[in-house]
C-alpha cells in the first residue's frame, strides 16, 4: 500500500510563544554556519519524512480493547523520543520515525537541526496530560484526535558546550494546549500533525 500525505502547513502566530519557535526567534535557523557533520545529518534527516513507515519499523502499542489507550500510549512514545533528540541535538539514534510521519517528523526535524546550528541542546522533560478527543476506526484510514496540556517548563534549553541556560523571550507560554492528530498506517498509530496552541491550560 502507498498512501502520500499532504497538509496545509499553517503560518501561525500562535507558534511564536511555543518552547521550539522560541528557538527561531532567537535565530536558531542560521543553517548556513552549519558543521559538515549537521550537514550530513540534514541529509539523513531529510530523506523521504513523510514516507510511510514499514511494517518492520511502524510503531506498534500495547494491545488494547481501548483504541484510545492505543493513540495516547504512542503519543508518549513519540514525546519520548522527541525528548531524546532535543536532548542530543539530532533524530539520529532515536526511534522519533517509528512514532512520528509526514508534518509532525518534519517539523521535529526541522527544530532539531535549528538546535544543532546554534549548539543548543534542552534538558530536563515536558509534563504531559493528554486525553483522546475521538477515535474514528470506521475510516479507510483510522483517525485519531487528542488534546494535551503540555508543560515545558521543566523542559529547559542550554548551550551544549557550557550547560548554561539559554535566554528566551519574555512572555512565552510554557504550559500551552496542544492538539494532535494521528492515523493508524499499517495497522499501528503513528502522530501525524502535532499542533501547538497559543492557549494556556
Amino acid at each position: 500500500m502507498t498512501r502520500a500525505t499532504r497538509r496545509k502547513t499553517g503560518h501561525r502566530g500562535v507558534r511564536a510563544r511555543t518552547y521550539a519557535t522560541a528557538l527561531l526567534v532567537t535565530g536558531s535557523l542560521a543553517l548556513a554556519g552549519c558543521s559538515e557533520d549537521t550537514a550530513k545529518d540534514d541529509a539523513s534527516e531529510s530523506k523521504t519524512p513523510s514516507a510511510v513507515p514499514s511494517t518492520a519499523t511502524a510503531t506498534s502499542a500495547s494491545p488494547s480493547a481501548d483504541p484510545g489507550a492505543a493513540v495516547e500510549a504512542v503519543y508518549r512514545k513519540y514525546w519520548d523520543e522527541k525528548v531524546k533528540a532535543y536532548g542530543k541535538a539530532t533524530v539520529q539514534g532515536t526511534d522519533l520515525k517509528k512514532y512520528a510521519v509526514a508534518e509532525a517528523y518534519l517539523q521535529d526535524v526541522t527544530e532539531v537541526k535549528a538546535l544543532k546550528a546554534k549548539g543548543f541542546v534542552a534538558t530536563g522533560k515536558p509534563v504531559l496530560a493528554p486525553e483522546v478527543d475521538s477515535v474514528d476506526m470506521k475510516r479507510k484510514t483510522p483517525r485519531a484526535s487528542l488534546t494535551d496540556c503540555t508543560d515545558i517548563s521543566q523542559w529547559t534549553l542550554v548551550k551544549k558546550s557550557s550547560g548554561q541556560a539559554v535566554t528566551l523571550p519574555e512572555g512565552r507560554l510554557t504550559k500551552y494546549i496542544t492538539k494532535v492528530e494521528a492515523e493508524k498506517w499499517y495497522g499501528n498509530w503513528v502522530i501525524v500533525k502535532v499542533t501547538p496552541e497559543d492557549q494556556t491550560c
